[in-house]
């Protein structure tokens, strides 16, 4: 047999796994599974991350120990946008396939990416009053960034404020979908304008401009946000589950199943 011959049998299985947990009744127990161990990853991960960034990594030549708020900083800012995109995603497809897990995932993620762009602006700020002598000026990445926190509340606002969760999921759908232009005018604020904010010391495109060390504590940390995001995340649509699927037969099921274990 040659391997040609397993593509469409690993095809079909792919799909077959996809869309087995694409329901509610079927993720709910599996989040259940995946959340601690991403939690524990998450604690491990922050604690390393931030012991590197902290009492490891050099002081910084130019601007001395002030620059250590940037392990909190960028890794924070890299997930308020990427926590936009996947929540966009999914919301998306939510939209487009009518898929009710998609919808709730996406609602799962926005205080989670609202959290992170909080973090984001006031680190921001704290690393800008002795580098530029102010809290906050209107430089364009700043700005562009404050506007993700609208986008943010206003994704939030707009569901909370419809009733009906399958109006509110597609009215939400809507805004992250146009939010999503947002998001590329962040990253590139400061190629395409000339602004205060220093650029990226580390991009795909060329190697990093920062010691291995310093490099080494904010992709820690970066790691540390990611499993953090997605423990949490699986939280929240694990209540969004049982709340929207209160008076399901399986939900009740589920709940006697427990009961019996206990």
């Amino acid at each position: 047999m040659s391997v040609t011959d397993t593509l469409p049998t690993r095809s079909a299985f792919s799909t077959s796994v996809w869309f087995k947990y694409a329901t509610p009744q079927m993720f709910f127990p599996l989040a259940g599974k995946l959340i601690p161990l991403f939690a524990v990853i998450g604690a491990v991960l922050t604690m390393l991350g931030l012991y590197i960034g902290f009492f490891v990594a050099p002081t910084d030549w130019q601007q001395g120990d002030s620059y250590r708020i940037i392990f909190l900083h960028v890794p924070a800012a890299w997930m308020s946008m990427v926590i936009y995109l996947a929540l966009a995603f999914w919301a998306g497809i939510g939209l487009v396939m009518n898929t009710r897990l998609s919808s709730m995932m996406a609602t799962a993620l926005a205080p989670t990416g609202a959290i992170f762009t909080v973090i984001t602006l006031w680190t921001g700020a704290m690393w800008g009053k002795p580098t530029w002598g102010a809290w906050w000026v209107w430089d364009a990445r700043l700005t562009s960034e404050l506007i993700l926190l609208f986008l943010y509340i206003g994704f939030m606002a707009l569901q909370a404020s419809i009733d009906d969760a399958r109006r509110a999921d597609k009215a939400g759908a809507v805004l992250a979908l146009v939010g999503v232009v947002n998001v590329p005018i962040i990253y590139f604020s400061v190629k395409w304008w000339n602004t205060l904010h220093q650029g990226a010391s580390v991009s795909l495109g060329n190697a990093p401009s920062m010691e291995k060390t310093m490099l080494a504590g904010m992709l820690i940390m970066a790691l540390a946000f990611w499993a953090y995001s997605i423990a949490v995340a699986l939280m929240r649509v694990r209540c969004i589950i049982l709340e929207r699927e209160r008076h399901s037969d399986w939900l009740k099921q589920y709940s006697d199943s427990l009961e019996k274990q206990s």
